[in-house]
């Protein structure tokens, strides 16, 4: 009977040690979330990101439903993406990417900031001097215009990029710009843009109103 009974005490004590792990895990608030770390975020105030959480301070940290955290924090237009994680033992982790504006678009009188996927983050004043004015028809991701004109922006060097002034895309094969100086390239479609680039480059030295690198292998200057 003793070994008996020695075998039912340690039953018991066992499911009472996993008993109370569980309930210090899933409903205590000893492992609960103490601290929400925002880390990525450039002009997005950590405040509105642990807000957009929904997760209250003691909540068990086991029971977060991160993929929920990450769909809520995802629907600020400023982010690009995000990944939610546990740091135990009292710690949700939010690790943001940031849209980065490349070109801003005019609505009405003031002007909204666009990323390299076509969505608009927020809206200004006054445009940024940094940034180029898109010109298209239908400026909203999907749109293959617009596709096409966010493309080639990315695709310029970083010195070219900086004398850009508006980028027009009546449609995805007919992309052109204009630069600060007011001379004007066309460029096309959004194939072979490192050809085209380095091409363009080289004929900006030459005193000209247009230069046409739409197709790299016969270019014009006029």
């Amino acid at each position: 009977m003793n070994g008996v009974w020695r075998s039912a005490f340690l039953a018991l004590l066992t499911v009472g040690v996993v008993g109370t792990a569980a309930w210090l895990v899933f409903f205590s608030s000893v492992l609960g979330v103490r601290d929400i770390r925002v880390v990525g975020n450039l002009g997005i105030p950590a405040q509105q990101i642990q807000q957009a959480t929904g997760v209250p301070k003691g909540r068990p940290l086991a029971v977060v439903d991160v993929e929920a955290v990450e769909q809520r924090i995802g629907g600020i237009r400023q982010i690009e993406s995000v990944r939610v994680s546990r740091g135990w033992p009292g710690t949700l982790m939010v690790e943001i990417v940031e849209r980065e504006p490349v070109a801003v678009v005019a609505v009405g009188p003031k002007f909204a900031l666009m990323d390299r996927h076509g969505v608009m983050t927020e809206v200004k004043d006054v445009a940024p001097p940094s940034l180029p004015l898109l010109r298209v028809d239908r400026p909203q991701p999907g749109d293959p215009a617009t596709a096409a004109a966010l493309t080639v922006i990315q695709a310029l060097p970083e010195d070219l990029a900086r004398r850009l002034s508006e980028v027009l895309a009546p449609s995805p094969e007919t992309v052109s710009m204009r630069l600060k100086d007011g001379r004007e390239v066309v460029w096309g479609g959004r194939d072979r843009p490192a050809a085209k680039a380095g091409i363009l480059l080289t004929l900006l030295k030459r005193p000209a109103d247009t230069y046409d690198v739409s197709s790299p292998d016969v270019v014009t200057v006029k």
